[in-house]
């Protein structure tokens, strides 16, 4: 089967304690054959790589919403990062106006709302509890909620909270979010596919290679890059994540694999940092610092080999060629990540290079399915709950007492 993106790991076994690796290595057989077993079953997370998953909606029922063409959407974290990166991938073909509101902003809220026909908007709302602070305060905000409403989508779970009961109460359309769907895992279930498809991709295709690392010499890579970086989670060597970015389109994907991947891990005083540094932009100000500073950094280094036809012409307006001359965009930023490799290879410094071959809806599905399933592996073998947030949920809990 042809996958649509390449993962190289060059993480040197000078960082790497060969005990640690031993006692990963026979850990990892059986953490990898019950999450291989976990898959097929409808009530663990692991479900939405199944080629058989089960939505709560049927795309006829959703063809109706398809007539939009400004869609807004409302959420937190997992409820939304994901839509997002789908939708940032594709934003070129999408067809549609598409507005998240993810934060807390009030002046983006009343520009929004302000002199638009809020009738013709789609709102799609979601919450895995139906009880998210920040989502509730914008829809409030926005002034939405009509009785028979016929412009909004709540997905959220089927249990007394807010977003239910509100659905119950006005008539609105509802699609029940899976309890064993945690937000940050939530993309490929109902919250990332029923946007997905209004936006007129085809779902079908966005879940097609899910378990291409599962099996064979990619399951193999997947096995040994896991035992790897729980390695250097464990000697706390690297603390901070660098996810270096060479492809524009991928930069909403990058921070849902962020929250992912600091929600999931961040625990028991074990986790990366993980941030985005976009480049080459990110070479003229953190670079130096990267590449001289404290060697507490892994990178991972984004890129997609795309062919443009525009050119970079300067022998019209200089009779001396220049090195620059007849050259593309693209080929100038895979110089300088190119330039960027060798350096780190020179100095010695772990990285991990994600190059994309295509832009289509496999790509998305396979990169959301290969970090979902390096994360709950990692931890996994770090005896880390990689589904549970305590931390967040306590701020959560001071936050509602501090509203009463």
């Amino acid at each position: 089967m042809k996958i649509s993106f390449d993962i190289k790991d060059y993480i040197s076994n000078s960082y790497l304690n060969k005990n640690i690796i031993r006692k990963l290595k026979k850990k990892s057989k059986n953490i990898i054959f019950n999450i291989i077993g976990e898959i097929k079953k409808p009530d663990r997370t692991l479900n939405i790589l199944d080629d058989k998953f089960k939505f709560n909606f049927k795309e006829k029922e959703l063809n109706k919403f398809k007539k939009y063409k400004t869609i807004a959407l409302i959420g937190m974290g997992g409820s939304i990062l994901g839509t997002e990166a789908i939708n940032f991938f594709f934003k070129e073909k999408i067809k549609k106006k598409t507005f998240f509101f993810n934060d807390l902003d009030e002046d983006k809220v009343i520009n929004f709302t302000k002199n638009r026909n809020l009738s013709k908007v789609l709102f799609i709302i979601t919450s895995k509890s139906g009880n998210t602070i920040e989502t509730l305060s914008n829809t409030f905000l926005m002034k939405i909620i009509k009785k028979n409403s016929k412009n909004i989508i709540i997905i959220s779970e089927r249990k007394n909270n807010f977003l239910y009961l509100l659905s119950k109460k006005f008539n609105l359309f509802y699609i029940e979010h899976k309890k064993f769907v945690g937000g940050r895992y939530s993309v490929l279930s109902e919250v990332g596919m029923v946007p997905a498809y209004i936006f007129g991709l085809k779902i079908k295709k966005l879940r097609q290679n899910l378990n291409i690392y599962t099996k064979g010499f990619r399951l193999n890579f997947l096995r040994e890059s896991t035992i790897k970086l729980a390695n250097i989670l464990i000697s706390k060597k690297f603390n901070n994540l660098i996810f270096l970015n060479y492809a524009p389109e991928l930069e909403k994907f990058l921070f849902w694999s962020q929250q992912l991947i600091a929600e999931s891990l961040g625990k028991k005083n074990i986790g990366f940092l993980p941030v985005i540094s976009s480049a080459p932009k990110d070479h003229h100000s953190l670079l130096q610092l990267y590449l001289d500073g404290p060697k507490d950094k892994i990178f991972y280094i984004f890129s997609h080999e795309k062919r443009t036809k525009k050119k970079i012409k300067i022998s019209k307006i200089f009779k001396n060629t220049n090195f620059l001359d007849n050259k593309n965009f693209n080929t100038v930023k895979i110089a300088q990540k190119n330039a960027l490799i060798k350096t780190l290879k020179k100095k010695n410094i772990p990285f991990r290079e994600f190059k994309i071959k295509s832009r289509n809806e496999q790509t998305v599905g396979a990169l959301f399915s290969y970090f979902i399933l390096e994360t709950i592996i990692l931890g996994r073998l770090l005896n880390i709950n990689p589904f549970n947030q305590p931390a967040v949920e306590q701020v959560k809990v001071f936050t509602k007492k501090l509203l009463n």
